[in-house]
């Protein structure tokens, strides 16, 4: 839950600077920034954490490294996406359907207690699937519908 920080401070800096700057509350803008900074930093992070990530990818399914790295290029693209409004919903969409794609190679990583960081298997397992990636994951999935969907 430690990276929803970054949505959530990102939200509200950007929420008060509409409010300064533009002296209304532009909860589209926002709402958007908070998810595309997400986006862009854990797209980022596949290049950090590559060999941990590839780990994560179920065994039937073939150039890991691959995976990790178009995923990576494909959530930094989703956050630039949210950010231009004529792209904005389809951008959405999209990313919604990424999330539930990229749920299962989570299951596959609680399964074996994958770390990431670490590329080893020392991680948390089944609990961190149920404690904190369940409910992030519903978290990205419902704030990227009404910030790009619903309020846009």
């Amino acid at each position: 839950m430690k990276l929803l920080t970054i949505l959530f401070t990102t939200f509200i800096l950007a929420l008060f600077s509409t409010r300064i700057f533009q002296e209304d509350w532009n909860f589209v803008f926002s709402g958007n920034l908070g998810m595309a900074v997400f986006i862009i930093f854990t797209g980022f992070s596949h290049f950090k954490f590559q060999k941990g990530m590839a780990m994560m990818i179920p065994d039937f399914i073939p150039a890991k490294l691959f995976w990790v790295y178009i995923t990576g290029i494909i959530e930094i693209a989703a956050g630039i996406g949210l950010m231009i409004p004529s792209i904005r919903e389809l951008t959405a969409i999209l990313l919604i359907v990424f999330y539930v794609l990229v749920f299962i190679a989570n299951i596959n990583s609680s399964r074996k207690k994958i770390n990431i960081f670490k590329a080893d298997f020392t991680g948390p397992g089944m609990a961190y699937l149920y404690k904190e990636r369940i409910p992030m994951q519903i978290i990205l999935i419902v704030w990227t519908w009404y910030f790009g969907i619903y309020l846009n």
